[in-house]
């Protein structure tokens, strides 16, 4: 018989410890804890031997069973490949046109240019493709260089104003303030006209002078009324998407006075035709393509 004390509320023996005035009762665990713990460890013991579990020097025990987790993810990564493979050569043999027209071959190709976009092209043109100042967005249908799935495969390929590729996209503003080709009075008026162009505020008696100094300027490149011409990489300026500045007179007579260029990497030599056609047909179907 234990000589432990009986506590007078529960009825329940106690331990024996006490602490300022507390005493702590045995109460032994359920049985049915016991037998799930019990059972708990002998299972831990088994899987133990079978599977690979015990940490060592140079790796872990192998396990009676030999399974191998990384074996089997190797295992997955060789079979989906091998499926890539398929597709990957059909998209190496044909013209990116053709590959939009094929739509389980075009899903394919927007899933792996997705990817590529996210590495590559995030960091200037926005993890949404929205762009920001000075790069261009590719969600909406304005393009310098042309938005055909041939037109955008051309661009990324050789870049633009990229100097290590011979066939890249070229196409520089003259410093027309800069470079005294106008005179400032007629840059002021030129600017307004180009500001009216697209809605924005301007004096229209400037205006009405700047469209002579348009007409015999800047029209070989932006075309007649500033509807941009993609074949010399002349940007439209008769609506309001700007890549640099606001569209206001301001902004529009700092790009003539000191024209900023852009550059973008010719990636074609960097990522592979195969690759580069993804990423067209994915910048394509963004919902701005032509």
């Amino acid at each position: 018989m234990s000589d432990n004390e009986i506590d007078d509320v529960s009825g329940t023996e106690t331990t024996g410890h006490e602490w300022d005035g507390i005493k702590e009762l045995n109460t032994p665990m359920p049985r049915w804890w016991l037998w799930t713990f019990y059972a708990c460890i002998i299972w831990a013991i088994g899987y133990a031997i079978a599977y690979p579990a015990v940490p060592l020097i140079n790796g872990a025990t192998k396990g009676l069973l030999g399974y191998s987790s990384r074996a089997n993810l190797d295992a997955e990564l060789v079979t989906a490949k091998a499926e890539q493979a398929v597709y990957l050569q059909q998209i190496d043999a044909m013209d990116v046109a053709d590959i939009v027209k094929d739509d389980e071959l075009a899903r394919f190709a927007r899933a792996g240019g997705g990817s590529a976009f996210k590495v590559y092209c995030s960091q200037c043109h926005g993890s949404g493709a929205q762009g920001a100042q000075g790069y261009p967005n590719l969600n909406d249908d304005e393009w310098i260089w042309g938005g055909t799935p041939e037109a955008i495969y051309t661009t990324i390929t050789h870049g633009v104003r990229y100097d290590a590729d011979f066939d890249t996209r070229f196409n520089e503003m003259p410093g027309f303030g800069r470079d005294e080709i106008l005179a400032r009075e007629q840059i002021v008026a030129v600017a307004n006209y180009v500001a009216g162009l697209s809605g924005g505020e301007a004096d229209p008696v400037l205006a009405a002078e700047g469209a002579n100094v348009f007409a015999d300027n800047c029209t070989a490149c932006h075309g007649e009324g500033g509807v941009g011409d993609a074949e010399l990489g002349g940007p439209a300026i008769n609506n309001g998407i700007w890549l640099y500045g606001d569209g206001s007179v301001d902004s529009i007579m700092a790009q003539l006075n000191q024209p900023r260029h852009g550059v973008m990497p010719a990636w074609g030599t960097k990522l592979g035709d195969t690759t580069v056609k993804q990423l067209a047909v994915y910048v394509h179907g963004l919902g701005g393509g032509q």
